[in-house]
């Protein structure tokens, strides 16, 4: 299992309290292949640094997600195909970044 952290900013339309219903549907795939979202940090409305897509602000939100990369390019062609995404970006976190958040003893070991 690796760990990564995946930031998705969403139409400034959407309300705050269905930001979460609209990731989990996402995070499915996650889920359904043995992985786990370990947080959801949701930032709020935050002001973009150019204009995207005629919208001058979105919502912010990290995650961490402990999952074999299989399963990863699924979550990616969902998250390019939704209408509410402005954008999103997927980091693998080095070994000692996931020990320091916790994350390394929320995952079974390697074989």
């Amino acid at each position: 299992m690796r760990h990564y952290e995946l930031m998705v900013i969403l139409d400034p339309d959407l309300e705050e309290r269905t930001v979460g219903p609209s990731l989990d549907q996402y995070l499915t795939v996650v889920r359904n292949d043995g992985g786990t979202v370990e947080n959801v940090d949701v930032w709020g409305r935050r002001r973009f640094a150019y204009t995207i897509n005629h919208k001058q602000e979105g919502v912010y939100t990290v995650l961490e997600i402990v999952t074999d990369a299989p399963n990863l390019d699924d979550v990616d062609r969902f998250l390019r195909l939704a209408d509410e995404v402005v954008r999103h970006k997927l980091f693998r976190l080095p070994d000692s970044e996931a020990t320091r958040r916790g994350l390394l003893g929320a995952a079974p070991a390697e074989a």
